[in-house]
């Protein structure tokens, strides 16, 4: 039953209508609050951004209880004049714009927004002081602010947030664990060294009172731009990543890209090692994130996922980041540009690393192999120091034997103990002592029927066949489809699929970029599109069913690889039927062209799948297993 509306008067318009008000400045702010400042997290972006406006070269982020009851952010930077810390705490006041361009944006900071808002919602204090002048203080609590008192402070400013969202106690139940928030402010802080190599950051949990624990430090970088960036990446994301990073370095119309990205073998689980900078910015943008996505396409599997650290630099007109209140999205006035720039670039440093692959492959393999348990005492030792090449040699004449022929005890067979110098057995690699100078060195024999041993001029390389061979095959079979194009395969009685009109302006956006693919689809009246072509290696295809994940593509991340990723699945499974397959014995010779073709065919250090071909071993870790170093 249908109930009345206590509003609505039935014989005509509503008795009593709501009155329009005017919130107080403490609502306001506390609704600014609920858009700028999430959770503590939020806090510190916004409190070690302005420290990093302010051009501190050292900042300190102190937090207690996942910042929930302390978070304090000492800088060195320019510091607040005591005149100016009552403007400071009221909205819509900052020192970064002068609100004439707000597309001319140079700093962090410009809405005016944070600093209220936080003292709406938490016990905020400000302390400050410029260079010649005088330190002051200044304290507001859930909005009340009270007056501006003398302090004492050396230089730069210190900012101490308490209790957080104590004067809107139902966001506090929507809070995480401490550990939770926690790893959120970690996170944030580290993206934020990312993008500032040159200051000094330093993160310590206080909570319990005391000096408390360092969570995270990287001290100050020196160097060029690349040689700060990259051991500022590896103190943040690791070594390993450092390690096995490309370098990006590419510019177009206007904008610059720089950075570094990890090889497909050292890839993710998921998409938690990506990190992308707009004019040193921390962004997360789904175009930034599919040009990512779609520059590994062809070396990841879909469950991979690539792992980076790019920048993107350019004049602040060309870009607006004043589409959200955390300033977390940009939007680029020629979005296909930077996506473009992003794929390009990552694509030729991927292709200029060659069989390149992971350095990890080789440690898990090292990792792998478990020497046997130690017995208790000194260790053995089993051997001196190796010896040189000539003491060697003089060796093994001296413990040749001296009579012709040598009854083998194990196999019955007799065997000729001074071959002849232009006598070779059948199945041995003929001798290519400058081939071990090769990256991937010269084979000395196949194990199980799929693993090439190969040795190199400090070490050993263990190739998988198939896996490697595949990849050629693909390459080339990629090659000769980008040479000749897609064939297509025109359909006897067109399909008629069904759409809306938004939908159907969509695809009809990316007509020209399917029909090089193969497939054409062209418009029908309404929102009904033909499909009049599908790519011929495909065969019998459903082209409704195509044009709908098509479609789903393109609203999730605005492009589509759909037709791609179905046409190069094709290939894959071609390459891998005609590749050599696991079982298949090879003579010396061809595994020495295998390992040459890896050498000279991008991409080889991988399959089709993003796993590594090959594992190379250096001589001083195999030494180290066996206990000789």
């Amino acid at each position: 039953m249908a109930h009345a509306n206590p509003n609505i008067d039935e014989n005509g318009p509503a008795v009593t209508r709501p009155a329009i008000r005017q919130l107080d400045e403490a609502a306001i702010n506390r609704i600014a609050a609920g858009e700028v400042v999430e959770r503590p997290a939020s806090a510190v972006k916004e409190l070690v951004e302005n420290a990093v406006d302010a051009g501190a070269s050292r900042i300190a982020i102190d937090i207690a209880d996942g910042g929930k009851t302390l978070i304090r952010v000492t800088d060195d930077g320019c510091g607040i004049a005591a005149e100016d810390l009552p403007l400071a705490l009221a909205r819509h006041a900052t020192s970064k714009i002068d609100g004439s361009d707000l597309l001319n944006i140079h700093t962090f900071g410009f809405r005016g927004e944070a600093l209220p808002s936080l003292g709406a919602v938490g016990r905020l204090t400000i302390t400050s002081r410029v260079p010649g002048g005088e330190a002051a203080s200044i304290r507001v609590a859930g909005g009340q602010v009270e007056p501006v008192k003398p302090a004492a402070l050396r230089s730069g400013t210190v900012v101490e947030l308490r209790d957080l969202f104590f004067a809107t106690p139902a966001r506090l139940k929507f809070m995480r664990t401490d550990r939770a928030e926690a790893q959120a402010i970690s996170d944030t802080v580290k993206r934020l060294a990312m993008a500032e190599p040159a200051i000094t950051f330093t993160l310590r949990d206080v909570s319990g009172g005391g000096e408390g624990r360092v969570v995270f430090r990287a001290d100050r970088e020196n160097g060029d731009l690349f040689d700060a960036l990259h051991a500022r990446l590896a103190r943040v994301l690791g070594r390993e990543f450092a390690e096995n990073a490309l370098r990006i370095d590419a510019t177009r119309d206007s904008i610059r890209l720089y950075g570094y990205a990890a090889l497909p073998t050292y890839s993710r689980g998921a998409a938690v090692a990506q990190y992308l900078f707009v004019n040193g910015r921390p962004v997360r943008d789904k175009m930034l994130t599919g040009a990512l996505r779609a520059a590994y396409f062809d070396f990841l599997s879909r469950d991979r996922h690539p792992a980076a650290a790019l920048f993107l630099d350019c004049d602040p007109t060309l870009v607006d980041v004043n589409v959200h209140p955390a300033k977390s999205e940009v939007r680029f006035r020629d979005p296909g540009v930077a996506r473009g720039l992003i794929i390009s670039a990552l694509r030729h440093a991927l292709a200029d690393a060659g069989h390149r692959a992971s350095s990890t492959v080789a440690g898990a393999t090292l990792g792998a192999m478990r020497p046997e348990p130690a017995t208790p005492g000194p260790a053995r030792v089993y051997q001196m120091d190796r010896p040189s090449a000539g003491a060697r040699q003089a060796a093994y004449q001296a413990q040749a034997p001296g009579f012709a022929e040598l009854s083998n005890s194990y196999s019955g067979h007799v065997v000729d103990p001074a071959p002849r110098e232009d006598a070779h057995p059948a199945d041995a690699p003929p001798a290519e002592p400058q081939a071990e100078q090769l990256p991937l060195g010269a084979a000395r024999g196949q194990v199980h029927e799929n693993y090439i041993i190969a040795q190199t001029a400090d070490g050993m390389v263990i190739v998988d066949q198939h896996a490697a061979h595949e990849r050629l095959v693909y390459e080339k079979l990629k090659h000769q489809m980008a040479e000749n194009g897609v064939a297509a395969q025109a359909l006897l009685i067109p399909e008629i699929v069904e759409l809306s009109e938004g939908d159907c302006a969509r695809l009809m956006a990316v007509a020209d970029d399917l029909s090089k693919l193969g497939l054409t689809v062209e418009p029908f009246g309404g929102g009904a599109v033909a499909v009049r072509e599908t790519p011929a290696i495909l065969g019998e295809v459903n082209a409704r069913a195509m044009i709908l994940d098509i479609l789903d593509e393109l609203a999730d991340q605005g492009e589509s690889q759909t037709v791609q990723a179905r046409i190069e699945a094709i290939l894959s499974r071609v390459a891998c039927h005609g590749s050599v397959r696991s079982g298949r014995r090879m003579r010396a010779e061809e595994m020495n062209a295998l390992l040459r073709e890896m050498e000279a065919t991008p991409h080889s250090g991988q399959c089709n799948h993003g796993r590594p071909t090959y594992v190379e071993l250096k001589l001083a870790d195999i030494e180290r297993l066996f206990g000789r170093s």
